[in-house]
This record gives structure tokens, sequence and C-alpha cells, in this order.
């Protein structure tokens, strides 16, 4: 999965490994105190603070998660005390909602950082916004979604998230074991997403299509723009238009439940092996029910956390902590810390087995195993 040395994986979602307090500190296990918080209302910075803001591409329970993570992060770090306030601002799932929101900030002489998931990889709108931000002072980094880095690598000295690339790998060498245990030796794949020039759901894709291997085709590409309808009416379409379908690949958190809900409802799960990302509570019951066969998890509580961890050292001018959070500053992909990624399966029974995957990139593990998991940190989905 990578195109760079790969850190030791890192606990998933709500279980990190613990952080000493203040940001010069190293990472150590953190555990989530409580269920992922819902979307939060702007928070105003008091007198003389400064604020370091999260903003997502539209709105998703993956985005709670990482509230969750911001939010912990912000009373771990001392950040009240060192006069900063940690916000997230839900974007509506367009660029021009990211686009405006940058704007709005290089006009508020209150804000000190700002990450961004970036919807578009190649949009040079949102680039430029990231640009004049920095010009002015304000410390940009990206989470999750990357800008394209071969051309505006510039916009942000660093990334935190998952390394998409490798998730991809991992998800599609489990889709392919899953295949060749029904005996499929060809067929096509298509791939769902919410934006097929998003920096991480291109990196997914190609790497699914990377390891899946050339016995199998990929047929289509196909983007929803977040809207929940038509991710469904695209699974619909690509199960009509392309006979040859093996399998059903969803991108993002919310293509699971769509890709499962279609095929329960055409009667066609026997047809296809479904492999997804992310973990939403609706795709977990999906798969305790037989309709979803992998998912490959990501960890956005330690993305909320690693957020805070690194804005902080940068307002503050921290080398200590940018040090060891990225040693391999100034090399190929030294701007890049990775958070992690965990594989869910319905059971043991899987054809899919834990010896697939190196143990210092993903954890493995069944369903009853990850139900319990969450159940023990009180969240519903990851």
């Amino acid at each position: 999965m990578t195109r760079r040395s790969l850190v030791p994986f890192l606990a998933c979602i709500g279980l990190v490994c613990g952080l000493t307090s203040g940001c010069s500190s190293a990472s150590k296990p953190v555990v989530p105190g409580g269920a992922a918080a819902g979307a939060a209302a702007k928070p105003q910075a008091s007198a003389g603070s400064k604020r370091l803001i999260f903003i997502t591409n539209g709105d998703d329970p993956f985005w709670d998660a990482l509230l969750s993570g911001l939010e912990d992060a912000e009373r771990r770090f001392g950040c009240a005390a060192a006069g900063l306030k940690v916000s997230r601002d839900v974007n509506n799932a367009s660029a021009e909602g990211q686009i405006e929101r940058l704007r709005q900030y290089a006009t508020q002489d209150d804000i000190a950082g700002v990450a961004i998931s970036v919807i578009q990889a190649d949009n040079q709108s949102i680039v430029e916004e990231m640009r004049k931000l920095q010009a002015k002072g304000v410390k940009v980094i990206t989470v999750d979604g990357d800008v394209n880095r071969s051309t505006f690598r510039d916009a942000r000295p660093y990334y935190i998230g998952t390394d998409n690339v490798v998730g991809g790998r991992v998800l599609g060498a489990a889709t392919r074991s899953l295949l060749e245990a029904k005996g499929a030796k060809e067929g096509g794949y298509v791939q769902f997403a919410g934006f097929t020039d998003n920096d991480n759901a291109r990196s997914r894709m190609n790497g699914v299509q990377e390891a899946i291997g050339t016995a199998f085709t990929e047929r289509d590409r196909m983007a929803d723009e977040m809207d929940l309808p038509r991710a469904r009416d695209n699974v619909r379409n690509a199960t009509q238009n392309h006979k040859d379908l093996v399998a059903l690949v969803g991108i993002w958190a919310y293509n699971a439940p769509a890709i499962a809900d279609v095929v329960t409802e055409s009667g066609s799960r026997d047809r296809f092996v479904v492999g997804t990302f992310d973990a939403q509570d609706l795709a977990i019951g999906h798969m305790g029910k037989g309709n979803i066969d992998v998912m490959v998890v990501q960890n956005p509580f330690e993305m909320g956390v690693q957020t805070v961890r690194l804005l902080k050292a940068m307002v503050e001018s921290d080398e200590a902590v940018i040090k060891e959070m990225f040693p391999r500053a100034g090399e190929p992909d030294g701007d890049i810390y990775t958070t992690g990624l965990r594989v869910v399966v319905p059971d043991a029974s899987s054809p899919v087995k834990r010896d697939l995957f190196d143990p210092k990139v993903v954890e493995f593990m069944t369903l009853p195993e990850f139900q319990a998991w969450l159940k023990q940190y009180n969240l519903t989905s990851s």
C-alpha cells in the first residue's frame, strides 16, 4: 500500500496510543471518553484566544468520530491554557463551500490554524485560498483528503490520515481473495465514491485496481457527489449495464450501505463480492446480515487527535513535536503522517485471513470482535 516507508500501525478509531499531556509529548494510547459527538455548532473564540478549525468535505458520521478526537486532543494538549480553541466546520459537500469557508477565514484575525479534507484534489481555487491563508501566517494542513501532491504540494506542509493507496491495496487484496474463493477467474468490478477526482478516492481506487489483479477488469468509477439516492442509483445502473460484474467496491463510508441496500432489494447478493471502506453503523448491520464481505476501516478519531497536536505545535513553533511526527521531513513523502487501518470480516470462516496483511500496517478482526471493541468504548461506528 505504500509510496513510502510505513509507520507502525496505530490503533483504530478511539483507541490510539496514549498521549501525554502537552503537544511536545509523544503519542501513546488514548481512549475516547464516550460516543462520537454529533455535529458541532461553531463556537466563538473567547477574548484573546485563537482558533484552530477543521473543515470537512461534507456531512457524514465519519466526521463525528473525528470530532471526538479533536475534542479529546483539545483537552489533553491544554489548548485552552495556550489560548487556542478547536472547532469543526461541516462543509456542504461542494468545492464552492470549501472555497467560501477559506475566504471567510482570511478575513478573520483570530484564526491560527486550518485543517481541511480537500474535496477535489485538483481544484485550483481551493489550493489558491489555502496558499493565501499561509501567506497571511495561518498554519494550513490537509487531513483525510489531500491536494494533488504532484502539482500542489506547496499548498500545505503536512498531510495526516490514511495512506490511501495502501488502503486501496488492502481492500483489493481482500476482494481478490474472496473472488478466488468463489471460483471466479475473471469478470468486472465497479468502484463507487463521492468524487472520482478527490485525492483519497482516486488513491484508494488506484490501490484496489493494482491489488485485485489483471484477471479482473475495472468497468467504471462512478461518482455520486455525496448524494445518497444517487449513490444507490449508481449501484443499480452499474449492475444493469455491466452483466459481467463479480464485485462491487464502496470507497466512501456511505457507499457501503448503498451497495448492500441495492443488492438486497434486487435479490442479487450472491452474484457479487462486496468490499467497502469504513464502518458506518448501517454498514456494520449489513455485514451482520451477510450483505458485506469485508470492510477496511480507517481511524478518524486519531486523525482528529493528531490534527490538534500538529496545528498547536506549528502555531507554537514546537519543532520537537513536528520532528517527532515527521522524522523524514524533506525526504520523498516525508510530509505524510499515517493513522493506520483495520480489516473487518464477518467471522472466522471468511476466506480473508489475517496472514494476508502486514500486521504492522493492518489490524485484523472478525465482526464480533469489532462489535465488542465498539461496545467497550461506547462507539456505534468508525
